[in-house]
């Protein structure tokens, strides 16, 4: 009987031991202003960690009760604590790519780049391809001596690099500007004739400019293609680790910590699975499928990829129908006000779109539909529409992807189909002092980024960048979201009428995207059980002046429950 006492004692004492130990946090904040985004509990001051996720939320006396010997404490000091950001829409390797190759993002004038690119050129090998990014000809503080629809000749660029080809795409990604040397590549001359959905730019008499807008680029991109295919694979491999990395680092000391990349190649997709497989990511991602629809028809075995590890998904395809309004691509109903009697690009056919939305349907998938003008959104909620009357599953949370321009009759339809507005705040500033020369002042004042009347009507709005289109930077984003003051014009408000409240564009940044993306169980708030993705800012963006937004620091983020970036 002693010995069967005994042995009922240790068990009882190693069972409140086991209890006691899974109480214990790896990590707790404390003195924190927190705005969880969860609506049972909208503020608190001090969390709990363990194993990646949240343990506890509460006061800071509720969260010493987790708090052990080895557990870290970071203390908050009365900063701005929410969940991490979640990037809406960017291309990450796009992001990658821009930092380690030419970034053009900031030049002011067309000299710059020409003066980059012939610094490149000088240390560039015999036939590389000198790359580049981030140019719009709409932001530069120079005129030009020869030009067309703004864009100059290639004569400057070409004689900086005769002996390697330049590809400098624009900062949207729909139009890019090539050398001599790589029209010459591309087989394209003054008889070359405009391939359906683009437009190869041309001086007086014919002769290209060496700017080609949307699918026109894709003989510059083949071309390439080419010189990239005679690369090593170790090499490819090696720059596609390098632009991850660079990605990585650049979204952590930017406070995101989880990224929808917004068009995947099944190479790219299979590379995320395997590093999340292996626990090699650093941050979470979600990837749309992009390739035509005669490859997805016949590959769509293993999709969707759900939850890799709580890192990586693939459980949507990306589709397009126009362009960018900067490059005259975007699809309008009416024509621009500054090119008379041109409506834009239907860059692919709504057939194909008809094709792809079925077999996303088919194989349980959501579909994200780049659509910028207002044509471009009609045809896609059409689409959507017509299929979601042939499908018997309900909640399929099917998005499109910018819906900047959108038709006063079509906005309400958002909220009746359950169809997400994934837009880039940012892209509306940015845009701002060309948007009215495009569309006119009326439509750019009733239908340009009109998130309030798509709020209003009951739809959901989704955040982010649309990164290295932008700065990956979420801070700019919501700023540009809560004021539409426009930086370039000395903070001249573009429409106020139209702006969020900052709720709004905090859960737009945050709940909004883990719900557009069918993660809101795992992210998105600060929830009890939910991953531990965290920051902690300098500034309260509830409730500081309009004027602090962009000045506000991000002193941690925390990923998974660890300190990824500390400032």
């Amino acid at each position: 009987m002693k010995n069967l006492l005994l042995t009922s004692l240790t068990i009882f004492l190693f069972l409140i031991g086991c209890d006691s130990s899974e109480k214990i946090a790896d990590t707790i904040i404390i003195n924190g202003n927190i705005a969880t985004m969860d609506t049972t509990l909208a503020k608190a001051e001090a969390i709990a960690m363990k194993d990646g996720k949240i343990l506890a939320v509460g006061s800071n006396d509720d969260i010493q009760t987790y708090m052990g010997e080895q557990t870290e404490t970071i203390d908050a000091k009365g900063n701005f604590v929410m969940p991490g950001f979640i990037e809406g829409h960017g291309h990450y390797l796009g992001l990658g790519n821009s930092l380690i190759k030419l970034n053009l993002m900031k030049t002011k004038n067309w000299n710059e780049i020409v003066e980059m690119v012939a610094e490149k050129a000088k240390t560039a090998q015999p036939g590389e391809w000198i790359i580049g990014r981030g140019w719009h000809q709409e932001k530069w503080n120079e005129e030009l001596e020869q030009q067309v629809f703004g864009y100059p000749y290639h004569d400057a660029l070409s004689a900086v690099s005769p002996n390697n080809p330049v590809m400098l795409k624009h900062a949207s990604g729909h139009s890019l500007f090539a050398n001599a040397k790589a029209m010459e590549l591309a087989k394209i001359s003054k008889e070359t004739t405009n391939p359906e959905g683009g437009l190869i730019v041309r001086k007086p008499g014919g002769q290209p400019v060496g700017v080609f807008e949307e699918r026109a680029m894709d003989q510059v991109e083949s071309a390439h293609q080419v010189y990239v295919d005679g690369l090593s694979k170790a090499d490819l491999l090696e720059e596609w680790m390098l632009a991850l990395r660079s990605a990585e680092q650049e979204c952590l000391k930017k406070g995101v910590t989880s990224f929808q990349d917004a068009g995947s190649s099944y190479t790219d997709i299979q590379r995320y699975k395997d590093l999340a497989a292996k626990g090699d990511l650093n941050v979470r991602l979600w990837a749309m499928l992009d390739h035509p629809y005669d490859t997805m028809k016949q590959q769509m075995a293993g999709f969707p990829i759900n939850n890799v590890n709580d890192w990586f998904s693939c459980r949507s395809i990306k589709a397009r129908v126009d362009g960018a309004l900067g490059s005259y691509g975007a699809w309008l109903l009416k024509p621009y006000d500054d090119k008379p009697g041109f409506n834009g690009q239907n860059t692919h056919s709504l057939d194909e779109l008809k094709n792809v939305a079925a077999l996303a349907a088919k194989y349980n998938m959501q579909l994200c539909v780049h659509a910028i003008g207002d044509r471009a959104n009609r045809e896609v909620l059409n689409t959507f529409e017509n299929t979601f009357k042939t499908t018997a599953k309900k909640e399929l949370r099917w998005r499109i992807e910018h819906a900047q321009h959108i038709n006063i009759e079509d906005i309400p339809r958002f909220s009746e189909l359950g169809v997400i507005a994934s837009m880039q705040g940012v892209h509306c500033t940015s845009d701002a002092p060309f948007v009215p020369k495009r569309l006119g002042e009326m439509r750019a004042k009733l239908e340009a980024y009109a998130w309030r009347k798509i709020i209003d009507s009951g739809a959901m709005i989704a955040n982010g960048t649309d990164t290295p289109v932008e700065d990956v930077n979420p801070l700019a984003s919501f700023y540009a979201s809560v004021t539409r003051n426009v930086p370039s014009l000395n903070h001249e408000p573009f429409f106020p009428e139209q702006k969020m409240t900052r709720q709004e564009a905090l859960a737009s940044y945050t709940i909004n995207n883990a719900y557009a993306g069918f993660e809101e169980k795992i992210k998105g708030s600060i929830t009890v059980g939910k991953l531990a993705d965290i920051v902690i800012l300098s500034n309260d963006l509830l409730n500081c002046p309009d004027d602090k937004i962009l000045k506000t620091n991000i002193l941690y983020t925390i990923v998974d429950g660890k300190v990824a970036f500390k400032k």
